[in-house]
């Protein structure tokens, strides 16, 4: 284990060309390098060998789904998972020490990546009004100090409870149940800026907001869609599974500003054809489109498929399908065949002859299914976009059958079950109730605040204390200095937390950290030893179990700590809440969840079993929960971006050595860049026609109709194949570029993949 960095890395940016697969044996490398520089190997050999397997340790690195028991590799984990849990399971340590010598201030200069290396929090901090340092506080001083804020507010709406999906499902039961007895919606989570728009969009046409395909579905899938999302660096297990449906005979089309490593051939680095062969070809073709064309695309395809239709009726629609099971199938075919080619080749960079060869892929196919992430979502028609991608699949049938369906790809390990727990600021009438039946007080109606609404809410003074239970809000927000400025407004500021971030440095009046169990970490309470669930992006419900002794002796779980502050702020009401008891055993609160939630009936017994619980989906049973009792198709529009002459469409991404807002290092090797994140790729011929070249030094300012200048500085030019028009940066790094009011219809979700900015020489 080497000690924590003193001193920032040293920027120094050198550029190789990009990979052209991923995973392979530097994967195993790199992973091992990181854990072993993180943790003993006794540990980091723990770790490993229990990640992912039944009764072992979830990965918190992504929500992509396990193999069924006995198909489970020895080593089921991925490069980023690997890291990941061992930058969890740091034996570094940070105490009171390190705060007396380091002010706030300093803090604040400094970078999360450097911030996360520092290692693990230790024992609760305070930060007092006037002072720029945090030091130690109790558990019990800092629990009634949060406790006699919120009792102090003139209204419950004057608090948000924020949560990243990094938290078990019981500390999410917990969280949502404490804020609704306190009296508030004010339920903000990450999946806010991610993945809302597919909620939204899915609701709305399936009457549901989940996935509705299995990891089987996909290994038997005719024809795969990957659009917009990186499944290299962000779901690298995802490759596995493609491996797989390809030895299957699948065919696969990505779709993606960027020609990614993991999209074009994966090297499983636990097969001996990814070790000293060259591995399977993962895209069958790629689309290199436009940022936000993706609507355009699948709505062209649509027309195709219409005007096939009409060529070999009966042939090509699943018509029983589309009467049965469907409404708005008119008004959808009359709209798509609308669909103007000059527009569609325009918005999104493709030619009428690939769009056409896509759909002969789709005609020669009797299973599809269509996985995406947030290059769909964080657009302003994110929403439009998924429900086109809906259309697509009833088409043919493709909804409610093997190997065929809808495949949100979700990035937090727990972000799906945060909401079959109850954490949104819109949960249903039907949830509600049920948390009134067994509890015995009714739940505040009033839709609360979402991540945007909070940020606003604290600017204007709305809101005085907010609490977050995991995640890194500050930096993960739109527009950061709009955020910061939001959150210093309050009151309070407290941060369940493991390790340090730049939230921490951003601090309300007064501000806590209260330092938390780690997932990787033994729990031990009062009932004895304890696990947690956890629901992936295919809605399995399984067990996660901690195998490491606590990086302190003063941390609480996420649990204790709720249920504990639960009973400083309420007292004995309202209801017959038993928070001692769930404190103690977990399995109390799963017993109440299994009569709250459907599917999750006879909880403990159920979730204990080897591969846990599937929950139902109902789509997959033929039943669409929409206001027509049938699956919806809708018609959708689109405009062009408005990018003025000289001006590109950013997109904002991770690193592939990223977990979420976190950097592990400088380095992006899939895409060949080393040293430096501060870097904006763009395509060599735009480069030509902005008079830049590959090093210049560049100011990233962002364009939007308010008279806020946002401008990301002191970036280093790239030439990189991003598509024509666009270019792209790191994230959270760009994040100041995204305008708060920038954000999706209807979901209100930030468009972080849809930013006009032009760049700005910077003279030595």
């Amino acid at each position: 284990m080497k000690k924590p960095p003193r001193d920032e890395p040293r920027d120094d940016l050198t550029v190789t060309p990009p990979k052209t697969w991923a995973a392979g044996v530097p994967a195993v490398v790199h992973a091992l390098e990181y854990s072993l520089a993180q943790t003993s190997p006794k540990e980091t050999a723990v770790d490993l060998l229990t990640m992912n397997q039944v009764d072992g340790i979830d990965c918190p690195g992504c929500a992509w789904a396990d193999p069924a028991p006995g198909h489970r590799h020895r080593n089921e984990y991925c490069e980023n998972g690997a890291k990941h849990i061992n930058d969890e399971a740091t034996t570094r340590r940070i105490t009171a020490d390190f705060f007396r010598e380091h002010s706030v201030f300093d803090l604040a200069q400094r970078s999360d990546l450097w911030l996360n290396q520092q290692g693990r929090l230790t024992e609760p901090m305070v930060k007092r009004p006037g002072s720029d340092h945090y030091e130690p506080i109790s558990w019990r001083d800092a629990l009634d100090l949060l406790a006699g804020e919120l009792k102090a507010l003139d209204s419950p709406d004057e608090a948000v409870f924020y949560t990243s999906g990094r938290v078990s499902n019981e500390a999410a039961f917990v969280l949502q149940l404490f804020a609704r007895a306190y009296g508030t919606n004010n339920l903000p989570d990450c999946s806010n800026m991610c993945h809302e728009s597919s909620g939204f969009a899915l609701h709305e046409t399936l009457g549901t907001g989940k996935g509705t395909v299995s990891l089987d579905d996909l290994h038997h899938a005719d024809l795969i869609f990957l659009v917009g999302q990186n499944p290299g660096s962000n779901h690298p297990r995802q490759l596995s599974a493609l491996e797989q449906a390809k030895r299957n005979g699948a065919r696969i089309v990505a779709v993606n500003p960027l020609p990614e490593a993991g999209l074009l051939r994966f090297r499983n680095p636990q097969k001996a054809s990814g070790v000293i062969g060259q591995g399977v070809r993962i895209a069958d073709r790629f689309l290199h489109i436009r940022p936000g064309g993706d609507l355009a695309l699948f709505q062209a395809l649509n027309r195709l498929l219409l005007e096939a239709e009409d060529a070999r009726p009966g042939t090509v629609l699943d018509h029983a399908f589309i009467r049965d099971s469907t409404s708005g199938f008119e008004e959808f075919a009359e709209h798509a065949r609308r669909a103007s080619w000059d527009d569609v080749t325009a918005t999104t960079g493709l030619t009428r002859e690939e769009i056409e060869r896509v759909r002969d892929e789709v005609l020669r196919s009797k299973r599809v299914i269509v996985c995406w992430a947030m290059g769909i979502t964080q657009h302003k028609h994110g929403v439009p976009t998924i429900r086109e991608i809906v259309n697509f699949l009833l088409l043919r049938g493709n909804l409610g059958r093997a190997g065929a369906g809808a495949c949100p790809v979700r990035g937090h390990s727990n972000v799906q079950g945060d909401r079959t727990m109850g954490i949104w600021e819109q949960m249903p009438d039907s949830f509600l109730d049920a948390l009134r039946d067994e509890f015995g007080f009714d739940p505040p109606r009033a839709h609360g605040l979402d991540s945007v609404d909070s940020i606003k809410a604290m600017r204007e003074g709305r809101i005085k204390v907010f609490l977050g239970v995991a995640g890194n809000f500050v930096r993960a927000a739109p527009d950061s200095a709009v955020t910061e400025e939001a959150m210093r407004n309050c009151r309070l500021t407290a941060h369940v937390s493991t390790k340090l971030n730049g939230s921490h440095t951003v601090c309300g009046q007064t501000a806590l950290i209260l330092p938390t169990l780690g997932r990787t970490e033994r729990d031990h309470q009062a009932g004895g030893e304890q696990f947690v669930t956890v629901e992936n992006s295919m809605s399995e419900v399984h067990t996660s179990r901690g195998r490491l002794k606590p990086a302190s002796p003063l941390l609480l779980s996420e649990v204790a700590i709720l249920c504990r502050l639960a009973r400083r702020t309420l007292g004995a009401g309202p209801g017959n809440v038993r928070w001692e008891e769930f404190e103690a055993d977990y399995g109390t609160i799963r017993d109440r969840i299994s009569r709250i939630v459907p599917g999750l009936y006879d909880f403990n017994r159920r979730v204990a079993r080897p591969g846990g619980i599937r929950l139902p989906n109902p789509v997959n049973e033929g039943v669409y929960r929409t206001a027509t009792g049938k699956a919806v198709f809708t018609r959708n529009t689109w405009s062009v971006p408005d990018v003025p002459e000289g001006h590109l469409l950013l997109q904002t991404l991770r690193s592939h050595d990223q977990w979420n807002t976190i950097p592990y290092t400088l380095n992006d090797r899939y895409r060949g860049i080393h040293g430096s994140r501060r870097v904006v790729m763009v395509n060599p011929d735009d480069l030509s026609a902005l008079s830049l070249a590959g090093g210049d030094r560049v100011d990233v300012v962002g364009v939007w109709h308010d008279d806020t200048e946002r401008r990301a500085e002191g970036f280093e030019v790239v030439p990189y194949p991003t598509a024509r028009g666009s270019a792209a940066a790191y994230y959270p790094e760009t994040q100041v570029l995204v305008p708060l009011d920038s954000v999706a219809d209807i979901s209100n979700q930030p468009t972080s993949k849809g930013i006009v900015v032009r760049l700005e020489r910077v003279t030595p």
